[in-house]
């Protein structure tokens, strides 16, 4: 019996052995094992419902908040009018949701922006009708009364009356492709201040307020275009082409931005009279609820102050209502997440020196601060008037975790989400029930709906199957860590270990992070890993024998503004020393073998990956710089300026903060990875290293991928990439 009991272990122990499978690195390039989401979801006027794109992108769902349930279909390709669609890429609800804009053909042209065939969909008549037969649209805009739509068309703007049998008729006419745009942002503005449409409908429907932006100063810049493979652009088989765009750089002309508004009745044109720099930014502008009133964000070139004018759209006067300063720079939040009320603006600014909520009335007075501590407010989720409660998103119980809270009047706080580690949430329009997102480092993503006081009341997705999938793969133990630098500041960071981890054997490290201003990359969450897919890239390597860690240096967010922006104007200086000093911690630790520590990352993190291996301390035998910015005299002026002023004005600091600068002191191994069409981090970085490199006669490795932007991906382009990352490590640790 005893032989047979043992016997019985082995075979089960075998079975198991033969269950547990690996993570590929097809298996990381094709997301195989991404946690499922929900995306889209849109909250509708009646408080208890919201609509969402079906998965096979052929309905718009309606769902009911109470229970999670489908409760009708609102567009269908297969059953709706005069429709020829097979499926469509998007959607606009109209204010009074009586109409819906379907998105069709898209065309991606940068990171936020493209053109699409968009058609207009009658919700009660069932009956689709194209919006417009002249051409591809850019960021439509349906009038508050729901009887206008405009849109922009090779750089001008256009309007559709849809009382007027969709009569169309075109506002601005001087806009021209690489000299005046109107209504949608530079290529700067887009990328950098984080939005597609640059104008606005009045509260009454009767005026159209838009920026114009005058790039023809603005110095071009061009890069090749091949034949290529997946796409093919078989325009070039033979000889390339190029691409031209505006893109200014540190300490270049930007685009001259005005104001104006456009009255639809009257057809006049105005300017607006705004007391802005030559050299200032406006990123946003935004009609408040007074049809005659526009407000318009502006920023100066140092972006230190931020101003709120609120202008007269007819008579053109503006006079600043709002203004905060900082020492440093305004991060976006001020702009990009402020929230306009009949009465009142909300608005979010770090003065205090951590990101708080600030409840303004609409004249610009300051009624009070909303939040306080020493903590950091990451969302304002919004604010139920009725009740005057006040629902937001922070990190107050750790820089790693996040949960949603309501404040009311008095300031009585109360935490809504009870599970500990990434929370976010959306509200219901009546504020009665939001759906929340939840992870941690361990658990995939759980959504959920809640009431108002945080009680489940459904489950929407819980990533069963995905849970089940990996309980069999051979996935590394996940833990987080702290450490203090011999300056004496403490980082965090998370590990990963293979699952067979053997305290008592010397393992390689390698190291992955961003570092760029503002950044988290160590947060109690599933998105977590150099892919935000759970760490399964990092499962792969762990599997293959290695230790693989993330550490948040200086610079970085969730941990207030004198942490974040200790880096002021020398930037990759402070963030390349703490990356350092985790190599020489982990050198330390009994089971990582200090001779072979790896570092590598993307964009920024690619830029610090240089910046550490060439630091002066020789702590990485290899790294991979991926798409890095080598000198910030190459990348864009809002970016750049933000943190680092001119290069006239700061010379010292630009040259400190460059990879080229350093790169003769370069130690390790090094495999430089860019896109040769990567319209953001230009591939003039890139090779303007790799010259510096064999000037200074260090051998090093380079892949280049042609065709490709700055996300490197495409047909087979992502797995290739990741097999060699992959490999080098493999060969070079």
């Amino acid at each position: 019996m005893r032989k047979l009991y043992i016997l019985c272990c082995l075979l089960s122990f075998f079975l198991g052995m033969q269950a547990q499978q690996k993570v590929t690195l097809e298996d990381v390039a094709k997301g195989t094992y991404r946690a499922e989401n929900i995306y889209g979801i849109k909250p509708m006027l009646d408080g208890e419902s919201y609509t969402q794109m079906s998965a096979d992108q052929k309905r718009i769902v309606k769902y009911s908040f109470k229970t999670g349930k489908e409760v009708a279909t609102i567009f269908d390709v297969t059953t709706a009018r005069n429709c020829d669609l097979k499926k469509f890429d998007g959607y606009i609800m109209s204010p009074d949701e009586s109409l819906i804009l379907i998105q069709t053909e898209t065309k991606p042209i940068y990171r936020r922006s493209f053109t699409a065939e968009y058609y207009i969909f009658n919700v009660k008549n069932n009956k689709l009708e194209p919006l417009s037969n002249n051409g591809p649209q850019q960021a439509p805009l349906f009038s508050p009364d729901s009887h206008q739509i405009a849109f922009v068309r090779d750089n001008n703007i256009y309007l559709v009356k849809l009382l007027f049998d969709n009569s169309e008729s075109q506002v601005t006419k001087d806009g021209e492709f690489n000299k005046v745009i109107n209504g949608i942002p530079d290529w700067v503005y887009e990328e950098e201040f984080g939005f597609n449409r640059a104008f606005d409908f009045s509260a009454d429907s009767k005026m159209i307020a838009f920026i114009r932006f005058d790039e023809s100063e603005v110095p071009m810049f061009s890069f090749p275009w091949y034949k290529g493979m997946s796409p093919e652009k078989t325009e070039y088989a033979t000889y390339p082409g190029a691409y031209e765009y505006k893109y200014p750089k540190a300490g270049a002309l930007n685009s001259k931005v005005t104001v104006h508004t456009f009255d639809i009745k009257s057809h006049i044109t105005r300017k607006m009279d705004l007391p802005l720099d030559a050299d200032g930014y406006i990123p946003r502008i935004q009609f408040t609820a007074n049809p005659d009133q526009l407000a318009i964000m502006t920023l100066n070139r140092h972006q230190d102050r931020f101003d709120i004018y609120l202008a007269n759209s007819r008579s053109g006067i503006c006079k600043v209502a709002i203004r905060d300063n900082a020492p440093q720079y305004i991060k976006e939040q001020a702009y990009s997440e402020i929230k306009f009320y009949p009465e009142n603006i909300i608005l979010q600014s770090e003065r205090d020196g951590y990101n708080h909520l600030y409840l303004y009335t609409i004249g610009g007075n300051l009624v009070k601060q909303i939040t306080k501590g020493q903590f950091e407010v990451t969302d304002f989720l919004g604010w139920d008037q009725a009740n005057n409660v006040f629902y937001y998103a922070s990190n107050e119980e750790s820089p790693l975790r996040t949960a949603i809270y309501k404040i009311d009047a008095k300031g009585k706080k109360t935490k809504l989400s009870t599970r500990e580690g990434t929370n976010t949430a959306i509200f219901s329009y009546d504020m009665s029930y939001y759906i929340n997102k939840y992870s941690n480092l361990q658990t995939p993503t759980l959504i959920t709906i809640n009431d108002n006081k945080g009680k489940e009341v459904a489950t929407l997705v819980d990533n069963a199957k995905l849970k089940s999938q990996v309980a069999n793969l051979n996935m590394p133990t996940k833990e987080f860590f702290t450490f203090r630098t011999s300056e004496g500041v403490e980082l965090n960071g998370w590990m990963m270990k293979p699952a067979n981890f053997n305290p008592n054997k010397k393992y390689p490290v390698i190291m992955h992070q961003y570092s760029g201003p503002g950044s988290q990359e160590v947060l109690d969450s599933w998105n977590v890993g150099s892919f935000r897919d759970g760490g399964m890239f990092e499962a792969y390597m762990c599997d293959k024998g290695y230790i693989m860690v993330c550490v948040d240096g200086r610079g970085t967010g969730g941990r207030g503004s004198d942490f974040e922006k200790c880096t002021y104007l020398s930037i990759g200086v402070k963030e390349s020393r703490d990356q350092v000093e985790t190599a020489k911690y982990l050198g330390t630790l009994p089971y990582v073998d200090g001779n072979r520590i790896g570092i590598w990352g993307w964009s920024y993190g690619g830029y610090n990956t240089l910046m550490s291996m060439s630091e002066g301390t020789p702590v990485f035998k290899a790294g991979v710089a991926i798409a890095p910015p080598t000198d910030w005299r190459f990348y864009d002026s809002v970016y750049t300026e933000r943190f680092m002023r001119t290069p006239k004005e700061n010379g010292d600091g630009y040259n400190a903060s460059s990879a080229i600068f350093r790169a003769p002191k370069l130690h390790g191994n090094l495999l430089l990875i860019h896109g040769m069409a990567d319209d953001n981090v230009h591939f003039q970085n890139t090779a303007e290293y790799s010259e510096a490199l064999v000037q200074a006669g260090i051998q090093f490795d380079m892949q280049i991928y042609t065709n490709r932007n700055h996300g490197i991906s495409g047909g087979n382009t992502r797995n290739h990439l990741m097999n060699r990352v992959a490999n080098f490590f493999m060969n070079n640790l």
